[in-house]
């Protein structure tokens, strides 16, 4: 029965890596890219002097209506969304199986990739409406509506993979982990209050999830480049010879070398473009449910701002992530769990690395799992306005608990599944309702 399932689970790890995210949604996000980039105009590279001053300017700018959330908070909950645990360890496999020529196709496809992401939420803001809340709920499960309205089942499925998704039992079960283990903690208290730490974030919605976020995320942002900057300039000798390896391995693939085996330039672009997307969300409809929350009515304004999201997201987090271990040559390793090649990575500058990572990881980790559960939560409501909320919390807290003491092995395979589906779906509605999308700003 173990072995059935473990070949069950292969099976469907490899449906999702192969054929969802390796032919069908990679067709689908490059064909968008392409088409959507040169019907902005190259929108990304053109505004992005404007979209930053908009950044700039959010901080400051007051709630435009009595509805909806500041347009602050909302960037960094969907910022919280994109940068997670997960995150880090994705962009690193991406070199450890694809070479140091991924880094090069991780950075151009998320920073060209971010005019998707842009049309997504774009979507989600034009075809929200307000609730009960004094808020406003969009994302893929409504402009799904306007895009196929023939069939009904497609947002009622979208927002059953949003509510598998949303609770993300990997990185709960990291950031658990790793004060149980480093501070020889017993698991249980340390569960208990990790999990009304986010229970309680959630049920104040949006505008304490996006509070929360607001204060964390500069905090682990700028210690992340800080000691990353830090080890580059230590580091510093090695940077021409880098550089050019990247480069060449970009186009023709990378030879065995210490734990690496190897790869060749199918390879090495494919991990690169599934990564990309993975890390910066492209596709998968978190950031449109959650920036369509904001009070602002400046649509394209708002839908901007995500290219910032992207930018932050792969030139902070990603970059730094895969260039500290390519320069440590832990990459070299054989090491397969990404999280640890990067634990591994900052070890060879920080010693004592081991006391800091517990809070390292709630800081990237505590702000991704309230925003992920924050949209499952208004899948679920979608679903059936009264009983889908309360089932999902029951759901949420059973997961987050049982897998916090079993493997979630099994369980991680629905979620990556999950994302590989909504990746398919979603990016379909986007390019059906690509004339819908206006990119003046």
């Amino acid at each position: 029965m173990i072995t059935y399932l473990k070949q069950t689970g292969s099976a469907i790890i490899y449906f999702n890596n192969e054929i969802l995210w390796g032919y069908i949604g990679l067709f689908l996000i490059l064909s968008s890219i392409f088409y959507l980039t040169f019907r902005s105009r190259f929108m990304v590279i053109r505004d992005f002097p404007k979209i930053f001053q908009y950044f700039l300017t959010s901080s400051r700018a007051p709630k435009e209506n009595k509805f909806g959330t500041s347009s602050l908070k909302v960037f960094f909950a969907s910022l919280g969304g994109c940068i997670g645990i997960g995150n880090l360890a994705t962009v690193a496999m991406a070199i450890k199986l694809g070479g140091p020529g991924a880094l090069f196709w991780v950075c151009l496809v998320s920073f060209l990739g971010a005019i998707v992401k842009y049309a997504e939420i774009f979507l989600g803001l034009k075809f929200r409406v307000r609730n009960t809340f004094r808020g406003y709920d969009g994302g893929p499960m409504y402009f799904l509506q306007k895009a196929f309205p023939k069939l009904r089942f497609l947002p009622v499925l979208s927002c059953v993979f949003l509510c598998i998704y949303g609770v993300d039992i990997y990185m709960f079960s990291v950031v658990k982990t790793s004060f149980v283990h480093n501070f020889s903690l017993p698991t249980t208290p340390v569960v208990l209050m990790l999990l009304a730490l986010v229970l309680v974030s959630v049920w104040g919605g949006i505008e304490r999830v996006g509070g929360i976020s607001t204060v964390l995320l500069p905090v682990f942002l700028v210690l992340y480049a800080g000691l990353s900057l830090w080890m580059l300039v230590e580091y510093r000798d090695v940077f021409p010879g880098l550089l050019k390896t990247v480069l060449i391995s970009a186009f023709t693939g990378h030879g065995a070398v210490g734990g690496f085996v190897g790869s060749t330039f199918i390879l090495t672009l494919s991990k690169g473009l599934s990564s990309a997307a993975y890390a910066s969300d492209i596709g998968v409809g978190f950031a449109s449910v959650l920036q369509s929350e904001v009070a602002s009515d400046d649509i394209q304004k708002q839908a901007s701002l995500s290219i910032f999201v992207v930018f932050l997201n792969t030139f902070v987090v990603c970059l730094c992530s895969m260039l500290l271990i390519l320069v440590t040559n832990v990459w070299q390793l054989p090491i397969m769990d990404g999280g640890l090649l990067i634990q591994k990575a900052l070890t060879t500058s920080f010693k004592n690395m081991s006391y800091f990572m517990p809070f390292f990881l709630f800081l990237v980790g505590y702000p991704s799992l309230i925003s992920s559960l924050l949209v499952g939560v208004k899948a679920a409501r979608f679903i059936h306005k009264k009983w889908g909320p309360r089932f999902y919390y029951l759901y949420a807290i059973f997961s987050f608990v049982i897998f916090s003491y079993f493997s979630s092995y099994y369980a991680l395979i629905f979620l990556v599944l999950a994302s590989g589906l909504l990746n398919v779906i979603n990016m379909t509605a986007i390019l059906k309702l690509r004339r819908d999308i206006d990119f003046t700003l």
